[in-house]
């Protein structure tokens, strides 16, 4: 019998990725656009690829980067829970991902009072 392998509390984390989408529930966030701010920390086991100082045996953050990006810049969504949903899964594709932490910030949200930043949070494990 196989024991399931324990989490690792290892983590790699891109912080204040920055890219312009068109996601909100108003018309003029589709049509005019705006930047979101996109937070990932990645929960996976940095041993291997320490051990061999192999880039193959860990996240690529350049194309981790790029692929994010790519998902803020691609089609819109209404709510920015579904763009940190897509966000998530992107995390996740990579096999040696465990758990993902997904924040995206919407600094320029449609809100008519003084704010700093609107984040949503999500967490999400391979299960």
């Amino acid at each position: 019998m196989r024991r399931k392998a324990s989490l690792s509390a290892d983590r790699i984390t891109l912080k204040g990725l920055r890219a312009r989408g068109r996601h909100g529930v108003l018309a003029a966030e589709r049509e005019l656009g705006q930047e979101f701010v996109v937070d990932a920390t990645l929960f996976l086991d940095t041993a291997p690829a320490a051990a061999g100082d192999d880039l193959t045996k860990t996240v690529h953050y350049g194309e981790l980067a790029q692929a994010l990006a790519e998902v803020v810049e691609g089609e819109p969504v209404q709510l920015i829970e579904t763009l940190a949903q897509r966000l998530a899964d992107v995390c996740l594709a990579g096999e040696l991902v465990q758990r993902v932490e997904v924040s995206v910030h919407k600094p320029a949200a449609p809100i008519p009072l003084p704010f700093d930043d609107v984040v949503v949070t999500i967490e999400r494990s391979r299960a």
